[in-house]
């Protein structure tokens, strides 16, 4: 009979346990809706004095921004050359602990004269790029079709070179205009003037400028060899019976090996001219921006920070006085 008896009373338990779940449930309902209606009335209550708190804020934060005088900026876009790039941060951050500490003789060491060391601030930044899955992706099944080609090596190497010298935004802050275009032009020139990076790109450039003589000359040897293999084939009323070149030493060269070498010889040159053109300071200038007015934030702005201010403090004492209470209220 015991045995009968025990399902009941375990249905009897589990009805029980239900219920007090649901009594549980409807009154933490209950708590979150007196807590709502509670803020809801305190809100009411001090409706008037927070919004004159927002009003007198935002009136203080509007005399604020008439008063203080705006700071401006100037963003120079540039790009280290021969692995310049540690020694380009290196030297910023010298003239910005220059700056920190008022140095003047070193600022007047390099042609900065009566500087105005008020709101004067020098940045650095990695300038990053905005990339897109889709075009990404594209480039890819692109170098699949160059695969097992000569192509893909010299795609490869251009490539990584891209992403390995990033270019780099130097940032100059400052209160007058006339003062900070003038002052960002003799940084960037002191930071051009390290003899070390100097005396490299003479070498790469005078290296550059022989290699471009040398593949030029060459150049000019393998059109002498196609002007004559033309004139041959013309010789021959426009037939040959193979496609090979008989040089002076007897050995014989295939034509299309030729044309490749000669687009190698001019991809060649015109490389050694992009280095002549691009490598002419230790970091080149590639945009030099003009003053424009530093924006700020949203609440970085005085207009509405002050009014987030006066009401943060009002929450703050009220929280403080109802904890009073309540403590003298149980002690």
């Amino acid at each position: 009979m015991a045995s009968n008896q025990s399902p009941s009373t375990q249905n009897n338990s589990d009805e029980i346990d239900l219920g007090q779940l649901f009594q549980l449930i409807g009154r933490g309902f209950n708590a979150i809706f007196r807590w709502i209606l509670r803020v809801f009335l305190y809100l009411k209550k001090n409706m008037l004095l927070l919004m004159g708190l927002v009003v007198v804020g935002l009136a203080i934060g509007y005399g604020l921004n008439q008063i203080i005088s705006k700071k401006y900026k100037t963003e120079v876009i540039v790009k280290p050359q021969i692995e310049s790039k540690n020694y380009l941060y290196d030297v910023v951050s010298e003239i910005q602990s220059n700056i920190k500490s008022k140095d003047t003789l070193f600022f007047k060491s390099i042609g900065v004269e009566n500087i105005d060391f008020k709101g004067l601030n020098i940045e650095i930044n990695r300038v990053v790029e905005i990339g897109n899955a889709e075009s990404d992706l594209k480039y890819l099944e692109l170098l699949q079709s160059f695969e097992n080609t000569d192509a893909i090596s010299d795609i490869v190497r251009a490539e990584l070179q891209n992403k390995s010298s990033f270019n780099h935004r130097i940032t100059f802050y400052y209160k007058d205009t006339a003062f900070g275009k003038q002052f960002a032009e003799q940084i960037l020139n002191y930071i051009n003037t390290n003899a070390y990076f100097n005396g490299l790109l003479e070498v790469y450039k005078s290296n550059a400028a022989a290699r471009i003589k040398e593949d030029e000359k060459l150049l000019e040897q393998v059109d002498q060899i196609i002007t004559n293999y033309t004139k041959g084939l013309v010789n021959n009323g426009g037939s040959s019976s193979n496609d090979k070149i008989v040089l002076d030493n007897q050995e014989q060269v295939n034509i299309a090996d030729i044309f490749q070498y000669k687009t190698g010889l001019i991809r060649d040159i015109e490389t050694k001219k992009l280095e002549l053109e691009e490598r002419k300071e230790p970091v080149s200038i590639i945009n030099l921006g003009q003053p424009q007015v530093e924006q700020k934030s949203f609440f970085g702005k005085s207009i509405v920070l002050i009014p987030v201010i006066f009401v943060s403090v009002f929450f703050m004492l009220s929280a403080l006085v109802y904890l009073n209470r309540k403590a003298k209220s149980i002690a």
